[in-house]
């Protein structure tokens, strides 16, 4: 980023290196004038491996704003990676603008010559305003990144993949809240019908579950009710159903102040980022009797199924680890009865013990020559 002389710019950068603290590695801001490229790459570990996450293409207010958002994406995806079992540190970008207007091949290859820059210590892949076909045309300028086309050797869409996670881990959830082996007649509320919600109805009514669907947007939800049969519940209100679980799936910081006391269900787990708007929010729900799966644990599917793709993608290697998200919530309730601490505290020591230990052996990781 470029910085105005004087008084005023020497402000902004001791407010960015104040923003930072000693939690992050690597802050990199990219400017190219001809194509309209504004982009920032936060690296927030790469203790167990490069940093790996998405690219956010996104009109924010201010450059402020958008330092401010990627920080907070790049240190989930440190947790995400660690809890999930790989060797994998967390980082995020951002590109500042309006995808609909603003994205452009010539803007894409200038971004993926960025991301090429960093040596492979940052791997990129899709997320808010950018797509796989724009993870395509950064091939052609960088091998690192995931989440392209089959054609290119890539994975193809997360989204079902991210699904299936969400599904592995509701099997959890249901043992550890209801003591059931099965979801055979659990009454699960969905909130969000996009890809990512859609796919997880299909294996809900597999399994046997009683679904209901809530989403604003009327053409998905009669879609996945004409395809599957499901009731509709008000998406405004989605929250408020009585149910065995309620999961989100579409936008975060759905449990808040005003939503807890509303809540009709056991267990709140779903794909959704971010669902807690504040983190006292996980020991409001824990006081409630309400079991919550802890979102960077089980939406991590599509992360695990991206991430095979740096070791030449097969596709029944990458499931196998995206099954182990059960596993990895059975142990995160457990260490949370045992520690007497809440599931999202528990899973954020697992990835913290991990990063610390298997971290120490691997110190910083650099890319190969």
């Amino acid at each position: 980023m470029l910085y105005s002389p004087g008084s005023a710019g020497l402000e902004r950068v001791v407010g960015v290196f104040s923003e930072l603290g000693n939690e992050y590695e690597e802050v990199v801001f990219f400017h190219d004038p001809p194509s309209g490229l504004r982009a920032i790459v936060a690296i927030h570990s790469t203790a167990l491996g490069p940093a790996l996450g998405g690219t956010r293409f996104y009109p924010f207010d201010s450059e402020e704003d958008a330092l401010v958002d990627v920080l907070r994406l790049a240190r989930g995806m440190t947790y995400k990676a660690a809890a999930g079992g790989l060797d994998l540190g967390g980082g995020k970008a951002v590109i500042i603008g309006d995808p609909q207007r603003d994205k452009s091949e010539e803007l894409l290859r200038a971004y993926g010559r960025f991301i090429d820059s960093l040596g492979g210590r940052y791997v990129t892949a899709e997320d808010v305003g950018t797509s796989r076909p724009d993870m395509d045309v950064l091939r052609r300028e960088t091998r690192w990144v995931t989440g392209v086309s089959k054609r290119l050797g890539g994975s193809g869409d997360p989204s079902p993949v991210t699904a299936y996670g969400v599904f592995q881990g509701l099997r959890a959830c249901v043992e550890e809240a209801l003591r059931a082996s099965s979801l055979e007649g659990v009454r699960v509320v969905v909130q969000g019908a996009g890809k990512v919600g859609a796919a997880l109805i299909r294996h809900l009514v597999e399994a046997g579950g009683v679904v209901s669907v809530a989403d604003v947007d009327v053409d998905a939800v009669a879609h996945v009710v004409a395809e599957h049969g499901v009731e509709t519940v008000d998406p405004a209100k989605a929250h408020a159903v009585e149910c065995d679980v309620f999961a989100p799936c579409a936008l975060g910081a759905v449990i808040r102040d005003d939503t807890l006391a509303e809540l009709k269900c056991r267990v709140v787990a779903g794909a959704a980022n971010n669902q807690l708007q504040r983190p006292e929010h996980a020991q409001a729900l824990q006081e409630m009797g309400i079991l919550y799966a802890p979102d960077f644990v089980i939406n991590a599917g599509g992360l695990i199924n991206v991430a095979d793709e740096l070791g030449g993608y097969d596709r029944e290697r990458a499931m196998a680890k995206v099954e182990g998200i059960y596993r990895t919530l059975r142990d995160v309730f457990r260490r949370a009865r045992l520690e007497g601490i809440t599931p999202s505290r528990a899973a954020e020591r697992l990835a913290e013990d991990r990063i610390a230990t298997v971290g120490r052996v691997r110190l910083l990781w650099v890319p190969p020559r």
